[in-house]
């Protein structure tokens, strides 16, 4: 069971991550539109992407996750310390994935409060997340 659950972990995080990095782009888009049809377009294909993948991959990737960790079981849980810090740089993911609702909501109702370089900057944040992830779960420095 263990390497389907792991499969299927990576799959998830690969759709979560497509959708971490697409909506913000999708965002700078959306800033950067000045006509009624190009907004509604873009808020339509927001609230899809994050409702519709990254939302369930989150979730996904979540019971994935968890289901690894049981199946390791909590002596290998509480002996792997690069596991934690990878568990709190994804908390931080988290947080960025509703801070990325929040703004979904926001270009919904038209109080959209950022120009588009704000969302270039933004875009790149999961990128340093990923890159320190993989390193750990690749490298399982401690």
């Amino acid at each position: 069971m263990y390497p389907w659950l792991k499969a299927f972990h990576l799959i998830f995080v690969v759709t979560w991550f497509a959708g971490l990095f697409y909506l913000p782009r999708l965002f700078v888009y959306h800033a950067m539109s000045e006509d009624a049809l190009s907004k509604d377009r873009f808020k339509t294909m927001e609230r899809k992407l994050y409702s519709g993948i990254m939302t369930p991959s989150l979730v996904l990737v979540a019971l994935m996750g968890l289901a690894l960790i049981w199946q390791m079981g909590i002596a290998w849980f509480a002996a792997t310390t690069w596991l934690h810090v990878k568990l709190a740089l994804v908390a931080i993911l988290v947080a960025y994935h509703f801070y990325l609702g929040h703004i979904v909501v926001r270009f919904k109702t038209d109080s959209n409060r950022h120009g588009h370089v704000f969302y270039r900057v933004l875009n790149e944040f999961p990128v340093l997340i990923l890159i320190a992830v993989v390193v750990l779960a690749v490298v399982k420095p401690w």
